[in-house]
């Protein structure tokens, strides 16, 4: 019965040649070479470039941005399979050309083999439109500028169909506006087995994200959008004018933005130019994100990738990734472009050298970047600061007394014994000794208890009294190469041992206003800090960290700039007076004339880059906030203003914007203040008001003087504990140590 039976031979094994050509001839025949249909020719073709929806869709991008395009919108259905539609508002195509759009092998962009070795467009081999009529239901609706109206054209096969059995297949004039727009329909519908293949169109869909999101970031000149077909909202939307970090935000999120750091990188030898955008160490993830883009087409490259890694290892965590966008524009020349058929790959001379050359690039930018770097921290449970305080306190007892009090029941690990004069007491929410001394008698609080205000932890005034309000406005990202080398100057004079003494400082007080002494404390140490040179130092980096970003002080009424640069011009004059000196022949009028016309002139550039605010008319609307809290003494704005005219380069850019911000920086600067008389403040009065009789009976400069020391403690050190960079030349004469708790312990023990 089995041999009667017809029984399929076993799976993977050869057909007879019979069952190709029919023939029932000797089977050992060779069998004869035919060629292949044209259209099983075209749909394997379409097969190798067409690969699923996302890569119909790039090649029409790519398409798109070759015309001219500065707007793409992309509307899929189904992940692409059902429906791809990709409107553009390039320079569109020519009515003549419609017929052979969709044969093989037509292009604008390519007339000879040689060609391929200058080729700087994405397309190029006519090939992709083709390939999708061959695949799908295609329709091209154009209109050129020069035509009076669109033009709808529909492909089966690469050629002309109509759109209606029965009807011509010639394109039909249509309304339409300038530009393309290419409509894919079912696509692989004669291609069952690939369509099958796909099983989720929410994936592919995903793909369509990544891919419009890719050239969304490196065409920078281009709006794009993207949305599924029947929703209102869209998964993509950038605007043509969005700058490309902005487009990162959007597109990756705020946490890849915020730690972007820029590199670039060239070498005429190599025939390449190189730049792009890469997290520093405070950013990881388990993937890396690689934009990579050679000649401004999207491309994969194993070898960069793994390059691109290595280099990160040194920086990054176990198993942390970084974000990449490289830009690699090489001479076309040294360029191989059509080595696969999507183009997904190429190939280019000295890749090795070229890696190498870009991946140093990015370990120098990393490593100037590396001095700061932001850890997630594990926050303590309820109970846990109780508990910490407690073992605190049980650790610093004699252990003698420990036992005594029967409060040796909490336990601590075993530790290494200290020693006394390594211990110290620095935690600033503890009191100091400035709330154990009472408070100047006052018309408000002349019966209230000494210390009762503190008792009652009534928080400090932070903002000094001043009333703020927050304006919608964008912050601004400077890429002026002038501020960035300024703030590498100052990365590069860092004092790495003096800034971690900022960083872990205890404020004591202010030592002397009037030499701007204060006394700091950093582990068991005592330091008397020049606050001047150090607040300097601050607002100067502070003007670099915000450039373009100040805050504003408004003046209501406006004030005259002429009538302060005229008293700034009298405060001149009277201190050489005071010192002895002849006075200057020139007249005072040519000077204040001049700095106001020059201040005049350069009205947009003040307002543009620092907040500081003059009208055609002469005054003076605004100056730069540089600190919530703090306001710089208004006594010194006069001749802040008259030496914006003389001591600013206005002639070049980086000089100008260096010595303007250390101008500012020197107004910000706390001013100097005579020393309250005996008996004022720090000793209490015997009668209301002798506070203020001790001091000369001038109210205002004892406003000024709480002002400035309220300030100190409050705002600038809390500030220089937070983003000081301290400096060689801060090192040189701006501290000085005044006690050691070690060496202190040394001399008692002589005693």
């Amino acid at each position: 019965m089995a041999d009667e039976m017809d029984i399929d031979g076993p799976r993977g094994s050869k057909r007879k040649a019979s069952e190709f050509d029919g023939d029932t001839g000797d089977t050992g025949a060779p069998r004869r070479i035919k060629a292949l249909d044209p259209d099983v020719v075209n749909k394997i073709a379409a097969g190798e470039i067409i690969v699923a929806p996302v890569h119909a869709l790039k090649e029409l991008m790519e398409n798109a941005v070759d015309a001219g395009s500065t707007s793409l919108e992309v509307l899929v259905k189904e992940g692409g399979l059902k429906l791809l539609q990709i409107t553009d508002n390039g320079c569109g195509i020519d009515r003549e050309d419609l017929p052979i759009l969709c044969e093989r092998f037509t292009t604008s962009k390519l007339q000879k083999f040689e060609d391929l070795q200058s080729i700087a467009t994405y397309g190029f081999r006519g090939e992709a439109l083709a390939s999708i009529s061959h695949i799908a239901h295609l329709t091209v609706t154009t209109k050129t500028a020069n035509s009076n109206c669109a033009w709808r054209a529909h492909y089966d096969g690469g050629k002309l169909v109509p759109a209606k059995p029965g009807q011509s297949s010639d394109p039909k004039p249509v309304a339409g506006r300038p530009g393309t727009q290419i409509t894919v329909e079912d696509l692989f519908y004669n291609v069952p087995n690939r369509r099958r293949a796909f099983r989720s169109a929410s994936d592919e869909y995903n793909k369509i994200i990544d891919m419009v999101g890719r050239y969304a970031v490196h065409c920078s000149h281009v709006a794009f959008s993207c949305k599924k077909h029947g929703e209102s909202t869209t998964s993509i939307a950038i605007q043509s004018a969005t700058s490309q970090v902005d487009r990162i935000r959007q597109l990756h999120g705020g946490s890849v933005a915020n730690e972007l750091v820029e590199f670039s990188a060239a070498d005429d030898r190599y025939g390449f130019k190189a730049s792009g955008m890469v997290t520093n160490a405070n950013y990881s993830v388990k993937k890396t994100t690689l934009l990579l883009f050679i000649n401004h087409r999207c491309v994969e490259s194993s070898n960069i990738r793994k390059a691109v890694e290595q280099t990160y290892a040194a920086f990054l965590p176990k198993s942390g990734h970084p974000f990449v966008y490289l830009s690699l524009e090489i001479d076309p020349q040294r360029v191989d472009v059509n080595v696969h058929p999507t183009k997904r790959e190429v190939n280019f001379l000295n890749e090795d050298e070229i890696i190498q050359a870009i991946c140093e690039q990015i370990r120098s930018k990393l490593a100037a970047v590396d001095t700061s770097r932001t850890f997630l921290t594990q926050t303590l449970l309820p109970g846990g600061a109780w508990a910490t305080q407690e073992a605190r306190q049980a650790s610093t007892a004699t252990p003698s007394k420990a036992t005594a009090s029967g409060k040796g029941a909490l336990k601590t690990p075993a530790r290494a014994e200290r020693n006394d004069n390594n211990l110290v007491r620095t935690d600033t929410n503890l009191r100091k000794i400035t709330s154990m001394l009472p408070p100047a008698a006052g018309p408000m609080d002349a019966t209230t208890p000494s210390g009762s205000r503190m008792a009652k932890g009534k928080a400090p005034d932070t903002n000094g009294g001043a009333d703020y309000e927050t304006v919608e406005r964008q912050a601004v990202t400077c890429r002026l190469a002038s501020v960035r080398e300024l703030r590498a100057a100052v990365r590069d004079d860092m004092h790495h041992e003096l800034t971690e003494i900022f960083a872990t400082h205890t404020f004591v007080g202010v030592v002397d206003e009037r030499r701007r002494l204060a006394a700091i404390q950093a582990g068991v140490k005592l330091f008397l800090v020049d606050y001047g040179r150090a607040c300097f130092e601050y607002f100067y980096q502070l003007g670099l960290t915000d450039f373009g970003n100040f805050g504003v002080i408004r003046f209501s009424p406006a004030l005259d700039l002429r009538e302060l640069l005229n008293l700034a011009v009298e405060q001149e004059k009277n201190k050489a007076a005071e010192a002895g000196e002849a006075p200057d022949e020139v007249d005072a009028e040519v000077i204040v004339e001049a700095v106001a016309n020059q201040l005049i002139e350069r009205r947009e550039l003040l307002q543009e880059y620092f907040s500081l605010e003059v009208s055609p008319a002469g005054e003076l609307l605004s100056i730069p906030l540089l600190v919530k809290g703090y306001n710089p003494a208004i006594v010194k704005l006069p001749q802040f203003l008259l030496r914006l005219g003389p001591h600013v380069n206005w002639s070049e850019e980086k000089a100008c914007f260096d010595s303007f911000l250390k101008e500012l920086a020197s107004f910000y600067v706390p001013e100097q203040l005579p020393p309250p008389a005996p008996g004022g403040e720090g000793e209490a009065g015997e009668e209301e008001g002798e506070g203020e009789q001790a001091d000369g009976g001038d109210v205002e400069l004892k406003a000024r003087r709480d002002h400035v020391r309220r300030s100190l403690e409050h705002v600038l050190f809390p500030a220089f504990k937070a983003r000081l960079v301290a400096t060689n030349s801060l090192m040189q004469g701006g501290i000085l140590e005044v006690a050691n708790l070690k060496g202190l312990y040394r001399v008692f023990e002589r005693c």
